[in-house]
């Protein structure tokens, strides 16, 4: 075994480190079975760096399709494109409002313990998906949020700009295999704000971005021609749109679209630090997801209660056997 899989395999036994252990147990069978996986990114795991794991998942063809916010889908390329320019900041647990404001005077966004350096990662990046924007239009075509940042990548317009190696790019690794993309709710990212600015301003039209709800009849399709008798699994990381968006496509399928012969999700994981609350989404338990139709009695299902920038990574290196 590999030296994590090995550490884990040995210590990993009791309470949410065993749950580790038997959620990267299941998603390793259900893969071994024939199924595939979705996995759904919620929160800034892009910035947190998840594709130096992620991108290896991909490549080894243990992610088919991804889910995830508008800010981790630019954040993955704000990092490969500025990195240099980031900056942590270690004690954000002590920032005043001036401190924070003084930040924002140098141009720093703060994620948690992490500035993204606006100039540098949205800038370098707007001038080019503009003209993209505005190419796509000028040909009377449209296209999803992420299909315009695979033509980015695959084009090579951004390799001058590249500053971490592009192995640890999970975007690279998703547009180098045409890997299917679902960003519901793009609008409320930066490059969506910046979209609408240039809607306002007139130089595109609001058309030229394929919307959310085409993102979920592209998905009702795939999902019927995808899931077959082995099923399409559910690694959840974080709550939110992400997830939920599209685990809504099966009650969808049976309910509205009458293809009730299209199976549930066959495997649910979720990693997440929401505890389990009243109304809450990403704090419900899993068992609640059966009365929506999402998943079955039968379904194997896991809740890692923990800090998915832990959790996430060590579960990919068991799967990878790393």
């Amino acid at each position: 075994m590999g030296a994590i899989r090995e550490f884990i395999d040995k210590h990993y036994l009791h309470f949410n480190a065993a749950v580790v252990k038997d959620a990267a147990i299941g998603y390793e069978a259900h893969l071994a079975k024939g199924g595939k996986m979705m996995i759904t990114l919620a929160g800034a795991m892009s910035t947190a760096e998840l594709g130096k794991s992620l991108a290896e998942m991909i490549r080894q063809g243990k992610v088919h399709a991804i889910s995830c916010t508008g800010a981790n889908l630019e954040e993955d390329v704000m990092n490969l494109v500025a990195h240099s320019q980031y900056e942590r900041v270690p004690h954000y647990r002590d920032l005043t409002a001036a401190d924070e404001q003084a930040l924002l005077d140098r141009g720093l966004n703060r994620v948690t313990d992490t500035c993204i350096p606006e100039e540098e990662a949205f800038r370098r990046l707007e001038d080019h998906m503009v003209a993209l924007w505005k190419a796509a239009e000028a040909k009377g075509e449209r296209y999803l949020p992420h299909q315009y940042f695979y033509q980015a990548i695959n084009s090579g317009i951004l390799e001058q700009y590249y500053e971490i190696d592009p192995k640890d790019s999970w975007m690279i690794a998703a547009a180098e295999c045409d890997l299917p993309i679902i960003c519901p709710g793009w609008e409320d990212s930066t490059l969506g704000n910046i979209f609408a600015a240039h809607c306002l301003q007139g130089h595109v039209k609001p058309s030229t971005v394929k919307s959310g709800i085409e993102y979920m009849m592209w998905l009702a399709d795939w999902y019927t021609e995808t899931a077959d008798n082995n099923g399409i699994g559910f690694f959840q990381i974080g709550g939110g749109i992400a997830g939920d968006f599209p685990i809504c496509v099966v009650p969808m399928l049976h309910q509205d679209m009458g293809r009730t012969e299209v199976p549930l999700w066959a495997y649910f994981c979720q990693i997440s630090d929401s505890t389990t609350s009243f109304g809450s989404y990403s704090g419900a338990v899993p068992n609640e997801k059966i009365t929506w139709g999402k998943l079955g009695e039968a379904t194997p299902k896991f809740i890692i209660e923990s800090d998915a920038t832990i959790v996430a990574p060590l579960v990919f290196a068991w799967i990878l056997n790393a």
